[in-house]
Parts: structure tokens; sequence; C-alpha cells
């Protein structure tokens, strides 16, 4: 098995968390300050996310930085 990017596996992360929360893409943007294209964008590993914007996502899902690259949960 091919190991995936780092920016699979934070995309994978961010959408795991934002479906534990009952957030839609759209709403995740709204909280953030982000728009929802750029979240799906992040999700698919389209775009190479900032520090600044990590920190918005995890403060938006209410979980430290850290947790957003806890991968071991992925599928």
């Amino acid at each position: 098995m091919q190991e995936k990017s780092i920016n699979v596996l934070f995309g994978l992360r961010v959408r795991q968390l934002r479906n534990s929360k009952g957030y839609s893409q759209e709403v995740l943007g709204y909280e953030t300050g982000l728009h929802r294209t750029y979240i799906g964008h992040i999700e698919r590993a389209e775009k190479n996310i900032t520090l600044k914007n990590i920190e918005k996502i995890a403060k938006s899902l209410d979980v430290d930085i850290k947790d957003l690259f806890d991968f071991s949960n992925l599928r």
C-alpha cells in the first residue's frame, strides 16, 4: 500500500472531525471565516494550508492543533 501524503492525511482528518461535529463544509467555512470551497480543497488535498488557517480550523472544531495531526483513527 502506498503511503499517503501529509496533505491527504490532514484533509481526511479535517473531514473526520467536521463530520463528527455534524458540520457541513459551509458551516465550517462560516465558523472559520474561510470559504466553503477552500474547506473542500483542504479536504481533497488540493491546497497547501497555512498555519493560520490550521489554527482557525482547530478553534472552530474545538480541538487542539495537535488533534488535527492525529491520523491514527483514519480509515
